[in-house]
C-alpha cells in the first residue's frame, strides 16, 4: 500500500510540474484531448524552443522529422517558385499543430514573423503516440479536415474573389485566428507585414494598402496601430467578403 501511495504521489508530482499542464494554448490545440497522465508522457517527449522574428520552424525539401506545437506567436507558412516568387498558404497561431506529412520532406516552409514559442517533437515519437492514444489520433485527424476545408476556402478566395473581397474576408477570419489574443471590441492583431498579407491573399503591395484605405475611409474599420485594428462595422465588412456591393 505504501509503495501504491508513493508511486501515485510520483505521478502527480510530475503532471504538476509538467509544461503541458500550465501551457495556455493547451486548451485550444490537439494536447488538450490528452488527460492528464498522458500529458506527462507528451511533456517528456517535448521540446521547447523559442523563435525570433525571421527564424526557421521547418524548411521545404528537407527531412520531416519533426512536428510542432505552436503555444504562442505567429508562423508564416509559404512555398518559393524557382524564380524566387512567394506563395504565403497560411499564418499559424497559438494552438496550430503542423508537420504530420504523407511524404518524407516537408512541402512547406515555416517561419516565425514575431517571437513565438513552439513544442517540437521528434514525428516518429508523436506518431507512436498518436497510435497508442485514439483520442489524439481523432484530435490529429479533425485538424486535417479543418485545414482541408480552409485549404478550399483559399482556393474559392484567391480563384474567384476580387481584391477588396479578399482583404475582407482575411480580416474576418483574422478576428476569431488568435485565440491567445481574444478580439474584443472587435480588435485585429495583424502581426504580420503588409508584403505578408499581400504574398497570401494573391495581391501586390500597393493593392493591399489601397484597399485598406477604402476601408479606413468609408469608416469600415480604424487603425489603431501600424499592427492593431478595429473592425468599426463588422456586419459591412462581412456583406463584401461575400461579394455584396
Amino acid at each position: 500500500m505504501f509503495e501504491l501511495r508513493a508511486l501515485t504521489a510520483a505521478c502527480d508530482n510530475r503532471l504538476e510540474n509538467s509544461i503541458c499542464v500550465g501551457c495556455g494554448a493547451r486548451a485550444f490545440s490537439v494536447c488538450a484531448s490528452l488527460p492528464g497522465d498522458d500529458l506527462v508522457r507528451l511533456d517528456a517527449i517535448a521540446e521547447r524552443i523559442v523563435l525570433a522574428a525571421g527564424d526557421v520552424m521547418a524548411r521545404e525539401d528537407e527531412p520531416a522529422a519533426s512536428v510542432f506545437n505552436i503555444t504562442s506567436g505567429a508562423v508564416r507558412i509559404y512555398k518559393l517558385l524557382p524564380d524566387g516568387r512567394r506563395q504565403i498558404t497560411g499564418f499559424l497561431f497559438a494552438g496550430d499543430f503542423v508537420g504530420l506529412t504523407a511524404g518524407e520532406t516537408y512541402a512547406f516552409s515555416a517561419e516565425a514573423i514575431e517571437d513565438t514559442t513552439v513544442c517540437r517533437f521528434r514525428a516518429s515519437e508523436y506518431r507512436a503516440l498518436a497510435r497508442e492514444r485514439p483520442s489524439l489520433e481523432a484530435a490529429l485527424l479533425s485538424r486535417a479536415m479543418h485545414e482541408l476545408t480552409a485549404a478550399q476556402d483559399q482556393m474559392l478566395l484567391l480563384g474567384r474573389k476580387t481584391a477588396r473581397e479578399r482583404l475582407a474576408s482575411f480580416l474576418v477570419t483574422m478576428l476569431s485566428r488568435d485565440p491567445l489574443r481574444p478580439s474584443g471590441d472587435n480588435a485585429v492583431r495583424l502581426p504580420m507585414t503588409r508584403s505578408e498579407i499581400a504574398d497570401y491573399l494573391g495581391l501586390t503591395i500597393e493593392t493591399v494598402s489601397r484597399e485598406l484605405t477604402k476601408l479606413k475611409t468609408s469608416g469600415v474599420i480604424h487603425a489603431v496601430s501600424l499592427h492593431d485594428l478595429r473592425i468599426e462595422r463588422l456586419d459591412r465588412l462581412k456583406d463584401m467578403a461575400n461579394g455584396a456591393s
